[in-house]
């Protein structure tokens, strides 16, 4: 009979020890393994499975579903402060690095906003506003205000004075001049105002040169008249000491040629690389100045009437007169006194006159007293042959002391000086380096001037256009800023030409069918640049081997830069752009405005209009001309809201460059000079040019990189289609 088995004590086998420590190793092991995963999860308890704690305590399980909760709370404050910290950092690098973007995105919201409220205000304003100008009549072709107002030779430019407000027409029979340098020596005899008798009666040397040919006046270079111009150049340099007719090396760069004739004497020292300055009085018909103008050569109105040239002191190297018509010995010598005030130390004073080899009682008076007066101011005769006689003016400022006591007698009312005695120096509070259209002074200027330098002390062109630091300190200018100025320049320059060279090729726009023309023809012969400043322009075309000359002009409401401008070897002339220029229609290929809008405008008392300048500025230039304008974006959308009244056709383009957003209006259209509308607003002129191929001239041209504007303007041709 068997026994059951027991658990106690007493008796029996225990099987109970070995399986109780067999549970105890098993359990330990599992907890040194959820520890392990505890330290390496610390919320892994709240994730394992309930299937071996079934028999646990229910209270364990709502602890582990409050603390997941509270996890799952806990990750998404940390997942909304992750976001909040990551955008704040992320704004912080956009206004760091982006900061340049964002500025220039304000700027076009701005611009685009001035330019809103701009075209609001013309609209507001009317529709008298977009009204076209209306032509001039047709007397007005050859207008030139200021002097048109009376039969007096001088300039007037009062209320009486005023220009018209009207678009000047160009002759009925105008063609685009020739291109240069074949226009230097051929003009089409409709595009200025002269007679058939006027060139058979021309008398002077310059004016002979002249041939009719059917519809053309031509110049000859190999006329036998060249040979007579040759040889009075080569007479001139002998009379001076030049030898090889070589006046650069004499220091003489700028010429002032006073009665010019047309031009021939300017045209013939271009060659020598002399820049000859043309002035002479208002002509109704036969203009010796528009006539020199239309061979693309310098020239402007002026006369020695009764004011002062509207240059500074001691501003040219030469100044010439053959047969000018201007009676030196009147005025007891007054306008002797302003050539010697225009002219620089050691220049030289070339006149060609009958009155030099007079026969006559009267003739030989009057030689005498131009002779004695030349002395009495310390110019040296140096030599006399035929009719032609070569001063130099005096490179010592003690000669003058020497001779500046003045007496006067008074012989039946007439002032008659005793020889060996002139005018005295001006006085210092009297004396104006750069007068503007004052009355002649009977005083000698420039004497006191830090620019007395001789003009064989300077140094020789092309250098002279390249001042050093010393020449600088002159002007009161530093290297750096003029050396700045510079390179602004010639970057522009390039722009201007890679910009304009795809449509005009030339010196006008291309018609459909003509030729390309080939090396070294220019598309420009001549540029107006109305504010100049240093002449920064001027030097870079020249620098780019671009054989055209620029009138430089310094605005009276600016800084008076002329003096350095002239003296680098350029020409120039101080303005008030309220006032007319004195010079006749058609006259520029560019006109070039670099802040001027601005400049004139920020004068309390200006007295004119930005349609007024603008006006001006149509007059001055030729059909199928360009204008460029740089300014604030208030004075280039202002400019163009006016396009439409002058007839212009104008396009804005804008383009990013150097992270700068730069504007450009670039047109060409022609008029009928019938119809003021366009004809053929672009089909003609640009079907040379594929899309991608306009698009690819037009996009790199930006201008600089600074945050000036740029607007570019084509003037109509009014008469081709």
């Amino acid at each position: 009979m068997s026994m059951p088995l027991q658990r106690g004590v007493s008796g029996g086998v225990r099987v109970s020890d070995s399986s109780d420590d067999l549970r105890d190793s098993q359990m330990k092991d599992k907890s040194e393994k959820e520890g392990h995963l505890t330290l390496r999860f610390p919320f892994a308890f709240l994730f394992t499975s309930n299937s071996n704690t079934q028999s646990t305590d229910p209270y364990n399980a709502r602890t582990r579903h409050r603390l997941m909760l509270l996890f799952l709370k806990i990750s998404l404050v940390l997942i909304v402060v992750l976001a909040l910290a990551g955008s704040f950092w992320w704004t912080i690098s956009i206004s760091t690095t982006s900061r340049g973007h964002v500025y220039h995105n304000y700027r076009r919201l701005q611009e685009q906003l001035v330019s809103d409220l701009l075209d609001i205000g013309e609209i507001s304003a009317g529709p008298t506003r977009w009204n076209e100008l209306e032509y001039c009549s047709v007397d007005s072709e050859n207008y030139v205000p200021c002097f048109n107002v009376s039969e007096s030779l001088d300039r007037f430019c009062g209320p009486g004075g005023s220009r018209q407000e009207c678009l000047v027409l160009p002759p009925v029979d105008y063609k685009v001049p020739l291109r240069w340098p074949t226009g230097k020596d051929v003009i089409w005899y409709h595009n200025v105002k002269i007679t058939a008798d006027e060139v058979l009666t021309s008398g002077s040397i310059n004016k002979r040169m002249m041939m009719m040919d059917d519809d053309q006046i031509s110049f000859r270079s190999a006329s036998p008249m060249f040979d007579e111009v040759e040889d009075y150049s080569h007479q001139i340099a002998q009379m001076i000491g030049i030898k090889n007719d070589n006046f650069i090396e004499a220091g003489v760069r700028t010429i002032l040629d006073i009665g010019c004739g047309y031009g021939s004497f300017g045209a013939h020292l271009l060659s020598k690389q002399l820049l000859t300055m043309c002035i002479a009085n208002y002509e109704a018909s036969g203009s010796q100045v528009q006539l020199t103008l239309e061979r693309g050569l310098p020239a402007m109105i002026a006369s020695f009437v009764s004011t002062q040239l509207p240059y500074p002191s001691l501003s040219f190297d030469m100044l010439h007169c053959s047969t000018c018509g201007v009676d030196w010995d009147q005025k007891d010598g007054l306008l002797l006194v302003e050539v010697d005030r225009v002219l620089k130390p050691g220049g030289y004073f070339v006149w060609t006159s009958p009155l030099t080899n007079a026969r006559n009682k009267e003739d030989i008076k009057r030689w005498n007293f131009v002779h004695d007066f030349a002395e009495s101011i310390c110019w040296t005769l140096l030599s006399q042959q035929d009719k032609t006689v070569v001063w130099k003016k005096t490179i010592k400022t003690k000669c003058y002391s020497s001779r500046s006591v003045t007496h006067t007698i008074n012989i039946e009312d007439i002032v008659m000086r005793k020889p060996g005695v002139g005018p005295s120096v001006c006085s210092k509070g009297h004396e104006v380096e750069s007068p503007y259209y004052r009355p002649l002074q009977m005083c000698l200027g420039g004497t006191r001037s830090r620019r007395w330098i001789p003009i064989e002390g300077r140094t020789r062109w092309p250098s002279r256009s390249n001042m050093n630091k010393t020449e600088l300190s002159l002007y009161g200018l530093h290297p750096e800023e003029v050396g700045e100025d510079a390179a602004n320049w010639k970057a522009n320059v390039r722009d201007y030409w890679s910009l304009l060279s795809p449509l005009i090729f030339s010196d006008h726009p291309k018609r459909p069918g003509d030729e390309d023309p080939s090396p070294p023809y220019n598309m420009l012969r001549n540029v107006l640049d109305m504010n100049a400043q240093y002449g920064g322009l001027n030097a870079a075309l020249l620098e780019a081997k671009k054989s055209v000359w620029v009138m430089n002009v310094v605005p009276t409401a600016g800084p008076n830069h002329l003096p350095v401008i002239l003296d680098r070897g350029f020409v120039g002339v101080l303005h008030d752009w309220c006032e007319a220029f004195p010079t006749y229609p058609r006259t520029y290929d560019l006109v070039h405005a670099d802040n001027l809008l601005s400049l004139q405008t920020s004068q309390r008392k200006s007295s004119c209009s930005l349609l007024q300048i603008l006006t001006e500025v149509d007059r001055l230039l030729r059909p199928e001309g360009w204008v460029i304008i740089r300014d604030t974006v208030q004075m280039v959308e202002a400019a163009r809201a006016l396009t439409t009244q002058l007839k212009w056709e104008a396009r804005v383009i804008e383009v990013e460059s150097r992270n700068l957003i730069v504007q450009q209006l670039y047109c060409v259209c022609w008029f009928d000079r019938e119809s003021p509308l366009p004809k053929a607003a672009f089909g003609t002129v640009f079907e040379h040019f594929p899309g991608s191929l306009w698009l690819s001239e037009l996009l790199p041209a930006c201008l600089d990189n600074s945050s000036w504007i740029s607007v570019q303007y084509a003037k109509p041709d009014q008469l081709d289609g």
